[in-house]
């Protein structure tokens, strides 16, 4: 396994444009004139400044394969991959009650896109296909990250991917910064339980080897966000 990555040649991918940003967020105004409009104003900001969306939409062929979002938020991932042009099934599930609502409404014209609310500890959707599991493992301990990472491993169909964010325990700035930043998103209520165990990237590649899949080598997804965000893409052969 490769050892404890420090630096890496990040991903070439950009976020969307403010036009893009734009065109999403609108999906999440309010109805009313003098609705919350935090969903709005997340979206265009997280849209317009985090590469995540076309770093994992590089990886993700459009070849029939349903797309499993576990951890899925508001599940901006299925707006983007529609603009793109994507057709495949999404299943997007949240433990989050309230997000899953939202993520709902907002997804209401979007076809063939469905949102359910689970406690990815508890049990996982039977749906199998490429999966995608973004920015959630440091919210779990150590124990119950390697089980829900052969959970998920078990979901990923033959010639299926899993795509893996997540910040990693690499000990510098960065890593610092994201967990400043991940225990504020708890205090104020954005994120429903606090972070608790930043992975190694030597058990995450382990684990899925383990698990029958092929994993590349963690690089860095952060584009100019000061967050310490790697991309591992692990693949299951026909």
């Amino acid at each position: 396994m490769d050892g404890m990555p420090r630096t890496g040649t990040p991903l070439p991918c950009t976020p969307l444009t403010s036009a893009q940003s734009r065109l999403i967020a609108e999906a999440f105004r309010p109805a009313q004139a003098w609705g919350n409009r935090r969903d709005y104003y997340y979206a265009r900001s997280k849209l317009g400044s985090d590469p995540l969306y076309d770093g994992v939409l590089q990886h993700l062929p459009d070849d029939g394969q349903p797309l499993l979002d576990l951890g899925c938020g508001l599940g901006l991932l299925a707006h983007v991959l529609r603009q793109r042009g994507g057709t495949q099934r999404y299943l997007g599930v949240d433990v989050d009650a309230a997000k899953i609502t939202r993520a709902r409404r907002a997804a209401a014209d979007l076809h063939d896109v469905h949102f359910d609310c689970l406690d990815l500890q508890a049990s996982l959707p039977a749906q199998s296909g490429h999966v995608l599991l973004l920015d959630v493992l440091q919210y779990l301990d150590a124990g119950p990250q390697q089980v829900l990472l052969r959970a998920v491993s078990a979901r990923v169909a033959p010639g299926g991917r899993l795509l893996l964010r997540t910040p990693l325990a690499t000990g510098d700035g960065r890593d610092r910064t994201t967990r400043v930043a991940d225990r504020l998103a708890w205090l104020v209520g954005w994120m429903g339980t606090r972070p608790r165990h930043y992975p190694a990237p030597q058990a995450l590649q382990a684990t899925l080897a383990e698990a029958g899949l092929r994993v590349t080598a963690p690089r860095p997804l952060h584009g100019r966000t000061p967050f310490n965000s790697w991309l591992l893409v692990a693949h299951r052969i026909r």
